[in-house]
């Protein structure tokens, strides 16, 4: 629970300027501190007054019917509130294009140097810098965007503003209802925007676009290797696999099955063509390059809260996809040893759902500066045995959509779906002259430098901002 400060206690003056409002938020969440804190800046402006576009600038969406639909050619990629902070955005849903370009969505496109910020859910007031690779994405109604006026203030600088400190306070004191979030345009429309001369701006703009580039680099190397390990290894075929356009699983027989299981989903037709075409192509079992490593999901384990500075960031299934992970902080001490992870070990998440858009059977590659934090039991840890089978080399295969099905196909539970081992275990894994291995893995460890690179140019924006803001009021 939260409470007003004594240092800062809550003043009846501000109930006037917060409309009257008499729920806690606005009050006790550090909102209105910022409020006064930015007053004593020599200069700031109105968000509305530095956008342009659709109703200002500052605009979510209609409630409207989606028809979602799998082929390229007549869809859009769709991002939600839940993508917004994907670092990947390669699996995304796609939406009908014609209602998408329609007069009553075609404003909803994103265009790069928006700020996005989700305004409905637990999560409202998230925010999201949309990149230069970003455009002919559709968002949905449940997302603000925020489109600076170039004339008057830089994309990076309103970006870094509304991700810093003193942002987030500000939007998430907007932030009402008590089932449900919200957050409304007008809601956010007077917000404060610190200005400073030209050179600062400038400069934490630079970053923020450098970051973005480097992000932008990041999706595209990994696109670039999956299509290089099917190519490398004569499956071509594999990176425009078109599942949904494929005759459906319906009244199939099974010539012959054994004890390891009864379930029809582990010998649909669609799955046994891909696995079968997978064992095509020259290679090993996973369990056999596993062999010295790891192949299994993690320890469970009662997770004892911490501080960050005494603990651990403890990392999610969802939570792992994301740009930037916002996971509990717990004692390592209390926790298994598996919770941390070596250089290039492969996630899969290992329990979910079947539906189309969930992570269940997703892989992350952890490497760089996501070693330092844990992880928690709900992935398949896949760690290579072999030297000449790296990590990075697998990601290519693992974050495919051909992997994504194979693995599915692999299900075992009732609502919650996990791994048959005996399955996973026998996966084929294509195996490239060494030559295209280790080129295909030059081109993974360079995505996620990139991505690291990036997270380091955004803090140094954010950090100049906050010394800025200050440093002037005093």
């Amino acid at each position: 629970m939260k409470i007003a400060e004594l240092s800062n206690p809550v003043m009846s003056s501000w109930f006037a300027e917060q409309g009257h409002r008499l729920d806690a938020s606005p009050y006790v969440a550090g909102s209105l501190k910022t409020k006064k804190l930015l007053e004593r800046l020599p200069e700031t402006e109105p968000l509305a007054s530095l956008t342009t576009g659709h109703n200002g600038g500052i605009f979510n969406g209609p409630q409207f019917p989606r028809v979602y639909l799998t082929e390229p050619e007549h869809s859009v990629p769709f991002l939600g509130t839940r993508d917004m902070m994907a670092a990947d955005l390669t699996g995304l849903p796609r939406l009908r294009k014609k209602d998408a370009e329609s007069r009553a969505l075609s404003y909803l496109e994103l265009k790069p140097g928006m700020t996005m910020i989700s305004c409905s859910g637990f999560n409202a007031g998230r925010r999201a810098y949309v990149r230069g690779d970003m455009g002919g994405i559709w968002s949905s109604q449940h997302m603000i965007k925020v489109q600076p006026d170039v004339e008057k203030i830089k994309s990076g600088y309103l970006y870094a503003f509304l991700q810093s400190k003193f942002g987030e306070s500000l939007v998430r004191g907007s932030v009402y209802g008590s089932a449900v979030k919200h957050i409304e345009p007008h809601h956010i429309a007077g917000l404060p925007v610190p200005r400073f001369d030209s050179a600062v701006e400038d400069r934490i703009h630079r970053l923020v676009e450098h970051s973005a580039r480097l992000r932008a680099t990041h999706q595209e190397q990994l696109v670039a290797a999956t299509k290089d390990f099917f190519e490398s290894n004569g499956l071509p075929e594999l990176n425009n696999l078109r599942w949904h356009q494929q005759e459906r699983d319906l009244g199939f027989e099974v010539a012959s099955v054994g004890s390891s299981s009864l379930r029809a989903l582990n010998f649909a037709p669609r799955a046994q063509r891909l696995l079968n075409k997978l064992t095509s192509a020259s290679g090993r079992s996973l369990g056999e390059i596993c062999e010295g490593g790891t192949l299994r999901t993690g320890a469970r384990f009662k997770r004892i809260d911490s501080d960050p500075g005494h603990g651990v960031r403890l990392i999610g299934q969802r939570q792992s996809f994301w740009l930037r992970p916002e996971g509990r902080w717990i004692n390592e001490a209390q926790a298994p040893d598996d919770i941390r992870l070596k250089d290039e070990t492969i996630l899969i998440a290992a329990r979910g759902t079947l539906g189309e858009n969930e992570v269940y059977s997703r892989s992350v590659f952890v490497t760089g500066s996501w070693l330092e934090h844990a992880y928690s039991q709900d992935y398949v840890r896949l760690l290579s045995g072999d030297p000449d089978v790296s990590g990075a080399y697998l990601f290519a295969f693992f974050r495919s959509e051909a992997a994504f099905r194979a693995l599915r196909s692999f299900s075992v539970g009732g609502k919650q779906q996990e791994y048959h081992p005996q399955f996973l275990r026998a996966l084929h894994i294509p195996l490239a002259p060494p030559a295209d291995r280790a080129r295909i893995a030059a081109t993974v460890r360079y995505a996620y430098q990139c991505r690291d690179r990036a997270d380091v140019l955004e803090d140094k924006a954010l950090a100049l901002l906050t010394t800025a803001i200050e440093e002037a009021a005093g």
